[in-house]
């Protein structure tokens, strides 16, 4: 059983947990209301549920406890893109949300965007409502004309906050509904996909004759569709030549140097290689690197993904190309699709989920779609 008692015109609730006596501000002043939230919460020790009243957590405090649970679950360049997100929305309000690096600080302090960027704000982390983000999303779509698929990545990372807040962290919201989860989604556009012809990808291939290191890594792109990075932690070990017909390439979790990596989708795949591959591969001079790195730099460290992005930019520029890693991918994907191929392998092969695969290269597909039109 639960009382009321009453201190400086407010009501509080008295009731025993745990053998120890408890007192929770109801936040009224009226008896009606006071005895109705007592009701409330008399039925909810009885059920051995939650106290129904939402909690009052500082924004701060929500953001910190959150980002310590992404620092253990997810790898750290989900985490620095993700932070991105939350540093806009709330701005840097806890340490982790902070700018380290003090060049970029600097420069963000001179550099303002014209008018304050709206921020959600609210006394608590609870009192954020539905309103205060969709407000937020539009303002930036507005002020920095954001793409469909950025809003929807702003909804998507409060939805995982106010979720994980909710349900592992304790928070009690109003009604117990997630605000994020309400945001209208906006409609994105179909994906415009770049890749290569078969024409273009010697083309692309003979510019780079001169440069046989980064001719072999873009062969690598376009005919095992790697990701950028997962080919930037490519092993020794993991280009395997007495697998299969030709070889295989394995893209799989690894610990080097004390560094642990995983695929962006935490599954490991292999992925064969085909014949316009395998004599790329039997050319190149693997370097005996500190690591076993099987693509190194000059002084035989691995590559960092956009330091190779920005050398394969400038050569490209040379010869008057703009090919970049993901148009390589996208080829991969592109011409299995166009060969026939079921777009389930086209996802194991590239490690992506199916449906992705569709909403990609679902277009290029011979199906027998053209024998159905005629009746």
């Amino acid at each position: 059983m639960a009382s009321l008692i009453k201190r400086k015109n407010v009501y509080y609730a008295q009731y025993r947990k745990g053998g120890k006596t408890k007192r929770l501000s109801l936040e009224t002043e009226s008896l009606q209301i006071a005895k109705e939230k007592l009701r409330q919460l008399e039925s909810s020790l009885y059920r051995g549920d939650a106290v129904p009243f939402p909690t009052k957590t500082p924004i701060p405090d929500a953001l910190s406890a959150y980002i310590k649970y992404m620092q253990t679950v997810k790898t750290e360049r989900s985490v620095v893109r993700d932070l991105y997100y939350l540093r806009e929305a709330f701005g840097p309000v806890c340490p982790a949300l902070q700018i380290k690096n003090q060049k970029i600080s600097a420069k963000a302090k001179k550099c303002k965007v014209r008018g304050d960027i709206d921020r959600i704000e609210a006394n608590y982390f609870e009192q954020i409502t539905t309103a205060d983000i969709s407000a937020f999303i539009a303002t930036q779509v507005r002020r920095k004309g954001l793409r469909a698929k950025t809003a929807n990545r702003f909804r998507e990372i409060l939805t995982r906050l106010f979720n994980w807040s909710m349900q592992q962290n304790g928070l009690i919201l109003p009604g117990d509904r997630n605000p994020a989860a309400k945001v209208e989604r906006y409609r994105e556009r179909a994906p415009e996909i770049s890749f290569l012809k078969l024409d273009e990808i010697d083309k692309q291939l003979k510019a780079l004759e001169h440069l046989p290191d980064l001719q072999v890594m873009v062969a690598v792109y376009i005919y095992a569709g790697l990701r950028r990075e997962e080919l930037c932690w490519l092993t020794v070990d993991d280009v395997d030549f007495a697998a299969g017909g030709n070889g295989m390439i394995r893209v799989r979790a690894k610990t080097v140097n004390k560094e642990f990596w995983e695929p962006k989708t935490k599954v490991n795949r292999v992925v064969p290689v085909s014949t316009n591959l395998r004599k790329y591969l039997e050319k190149y001079p693997c370097k005996v690197v500190e690591g076993g790195w099987y693509f190194s730099t000059q002084s035989g460290k691995r590559w960092d993904p956009d330091n190779l992005s920005r050398y394969l930019r400038n050569e490209n520029g040379k010869v008057g190309e703009s090919w970049a890693c993901l148009d390589f991918r996208h080829t991969f994907g592109s011409q299995l699709a166009m060969k026939g191929e079921s777009l389930y392998k086209i996802s194991k092969l590239m490690g992506n989920s199916p449906d992705f695969c569709r909403k990609h290269y679902a277009a290029l597909i011979p199906e027998p779609l053209i024998g159905i039109v005629y009746f």
